[in-house]
């Protein structure tokens, strides 16, 4: 495979990485990315067989498992518990337990809530330009996330602080400091998780935290430590994902000056600039992927950017054409770990899209909108509007 080297941090690229994925995919289903030392799916056939074949998971191999540094342990102490990063058997208990909770019904009744909250931020928007993110594409998925779970929504603030810090973890930019912010981060959000779960199990309501310590899947609960876990989980997921599509997806029908938000327009929103680019797995088993072997032990990132923008799957697929068909895109992932929250995400994108060009029809650009040096996530760093 043809080897690449592009920064994942260069300031080119992170305001357009498109034109390096086309280059990518030039040289077939796989590249190897220099600097990540890693291979990478790039074509959309690829990666969507990569995210499904069962010989591929998320959770490294016992003897591969790397000494994590003492001054870390709190945060790799809370990933040890998350779904994302299980296999079978634990990963089958545990999303099923909170798919017992994460029902389509309970999502679907969030609806007139998600509503009535965009309307709310909208009454309060400024009259001079201001930044779309932290006024409305912010504080919905936070608000609502922390309602379905039942944690108090005036503590939103924090619960995006420590987020945006544990989430930090990831991206290319990583830095010391930025680890010691995620571990102060991951010990506030563990003291408030675990006080907040022993109030649910002397009060339970109808929140999520209750029906998730009441739930039980083969005669197994939750545990301590999973119940945490899960619900940081949640919240970090819950939000990030969403806040970024939400300002790509309005930036590009801005640009676009298009405003009628169909469920075609929300998923082309969601192929066209997606706000996770990279999504790994491990290798379990010495396999053939196309006309390159893998060996128990490598890794292989999907570069799910990449494989929504493949001409051999979508016709002009850097064309932003909300009436488009074609086949599912990989944004949310695929196979067992796709994402749990995709029909909350959705239905959150169609009404607080629906709502803002109905009520702010004279909604503009008021700069040019910039992306965040957050790689593998791509997301606006601020998108400056005016009414």
């Amino acid at each position: 495979m043809k080897k690449l080297c592009q920064s994942p941090t260069d300031p080119t690229f992170v305001q357009d990485p498109y034109p390096f994925y086309d280059t990518a995919r030039h040289t077939g289903d796989f590249i190897w990315w220099d600097d990540y030392g890693m291979a990478c799916a790039v074509s959309h056939k690829m990666v969507h067989a990569v995210l499904r074949d069962r010989r591929m998971g998320r959770e490294c191999p016992a003897e591969l498992a790397p000494d994590i540094p003492a001054h870390l342990a709190p945060f790799y102490q809370v990933e040890a518990h998350s779904m994302l990063e299980l296999e079978p058997p634990r990963h089958t208990r545990l999303r099923a337990l909170v798919l017992r909770a994460f029902t389509s019904r309970t999502i679907a009744a969030l609806a007139p809530e998600i509503r009535a909250l965009c309307h709310n931020l909208i009454d309060q928007f400024p009259s001079a330009p201001f930044d779309l993110l932290t006024s409305y594409a912010q504080p919905i998925p936070v608000i609502i996330i922390a309602r379905l779970l039942g944690v108090p929504e005036d503590r939103a603030d924090d619960l995006v602080r420590w987020s945006n810090a544990m989430v930090a973890m990831y991206q290319a930019r990583r830095t010391p400091q930025i680890e010691a912010d995620a571990i102060a981060a991951t010990t506030d959000f563990v003291a408030f998780m675990r006080s907040y779960i022993a109030q649910r199990r002397k009060t339970p309501t109808d929140d999520l935290i209750s029906t998730l310590i009441a739930a039980e899947a083969d005669g197994e609960k939750l545990s301590e430590d999973e119940l945490i876990t899960t619900c940081i989980l949640l919240l970090n997921a819950g939000h990030e994902a969403t806040v970024h599509t939400l300002g790509n997806g309005t930036k590009t029908l801005l640009e676009h000056q298009i405003t009628d938000i169909t469920e075609a327009a929300v998923e082309e929103i969601i192929r066209y600039d997606p706000p996770l680019h990279m999504f790994t797995r491990w290798v379990y088993e010495d396999v053939t992927l196309g006309h390159h072997h893998f060996k128990r032990g490598d890794q292989i990132a999907c570069l799910l950017g990449a494989a929504n923008r493949d001409p051999l799957a979508y016709d002009k697929p850097h064309v932003f054409d909300p009436a488009r068909k074609g086949p599912q895109n990989s944004s949310f992932g695929g196979g067992i770990h796709f994402c749990v929250g995709a029909p909350l995400a959705r239905l959150e994108l169609q009404i607080a899209l629906e709502v803002l060009f109905a009520m702010c029809p004279g909604l503009k650009l008021a700069g040019a909108p910039h992306y965040g040096d957050v790689y593998h996530f791509h997301g606006l760093e601020r998108l400056m509007v005016s009414l």
